[in-house]
């Protein structure tokens, strides 16, 4: 009796370490629809454009409200954007493995996770300011439903949505601090959405081949390198413009500002320099150095406002 009872409770560990393991991998497939860099670097831009409004504004309770609706909204509506795109990741050998794709996860469950979230997300944004709100919920409209469902299989003209998309997380920091939508929150938002071409343009270039097996126009694909450059010039160009302009007019002063109109300048060398002499490893550095930018160029934001 005793040996059938240890036999049965060692099945019991064997099946509880099992369901365990399985629940853990769920987990990590859950986070991973959500892109947690993209997602980061969406978040500091909100916290940078709601300490742009200086120190006396800003206070911790809110500042965990804007981080926590923000993560939910911009994590929900990746989560979307996956769900959506799993035939298109099915055929990428750069995307084959994610969770959908790879049978991880079920499409049902994507689509539960991302609709949940996104709805926790759209509420406390809503709760905590009905402008701030309008803005987040702005920000998914144009990503799941503009962007993905819409323009994405149709026009290499999609990555402008999608810009809106990434300028509303600052636009939403600066408008939960100010209460309205001004010219510097505009100008926050304007720079991150001629931003987007340069990352891009720049991704998109470098997987070529996959967008093209998935059948998804992409500008380098339709319209060629030499007309790509021009497009990565001119949005490298306007970007330092509107954010050096936002960066001065939101009170950036002294080192910060200067560490952010350095930013801009190194972006502008790199994009020059990848456009005189185009290849796939300058394309690739490019690709970084703008993520780099927009990070060094938020953090100089939210650090003045902050301190």
């Amino acid at each position: 009796m005793e040996l059938k009872e240890r036999y049965a409770d060692t099945c019991r560990q064997v099946r509880s370490k099992r369901i365990d393991k399985k629940t853990l991998i769920k987990l990590k497939a859950f986070l991973e629809l959500t892109k947690s860099k993209q997602t980061f670097l969406l978040l500091i831009t909100g916290w940078a454009g709601y300490c742009s409004v200086g120190h006396t504004v800003i206070d911790g309770a809110t500042t965990l409200s804007l981080l926590g609706s923000l993560y939910l909204a911009i994590c929900g509506s990746t989560v979307l954007n996956m769900f959506v795109d799993r035939d298109i990741d099915a055929r990428m050998p750069r995307t084959i493995e994610r969770p959908l794709p790879a049978g991880v996860l079920s499409p049902r469950e994507a689509l539960t996770f991302g609709l949940l979230i996104s709805l926790l997300g759209i509420t406390w944004a809503f709760a905590l300011d009905f402008l701030f709100g309008l803005v987040v919920f702005a920000g998914l409209f144009f990503h799941v439903v503009v962007y993905t469902m819409w323009l994405k299989r149709k026009t290499p003209f999609s990555v402008m949505p999608g810009g809106i998309a990434g300028g509303m997380p600052v636009l939403a920091g600066r408008v939960l601090g100010t209460g309205a939508i001004d010219l510097v929150g505009v100008l926050l938002a304007l720079a991150v959405l001629l931003w987007i071409p340069i990352h891009i343009l720049t991704f998109a270039t470098r997987y070529a081949e996959d967008y093209k097996l998935a059948s998804v126009p992409t500008f380098p694909a339709v319209y060629g390198m030499s007309r790509t450059r021009l497009v990565l010039a001119g949005s490298t160009i306007l970007t330092g413009i509107s954010m050096t302009l936002g960066v001065f007019l939101s009170g950036v002063t002294g080192p910060y500002l200067l560490a952010a109109i350095l930013a801009v300048v190194i972006l502008i060398v790199l994009t020059a320099f990848y456009s005189a002499y185009p290849s796939p490893k300058r394309n690739f550095m490019l690709f970084k150095a703008a993520s780099i930018y927009m990070l060094v160029s938020m953090l100089m934001i939210g650090l003045t406002g902050a301190k």
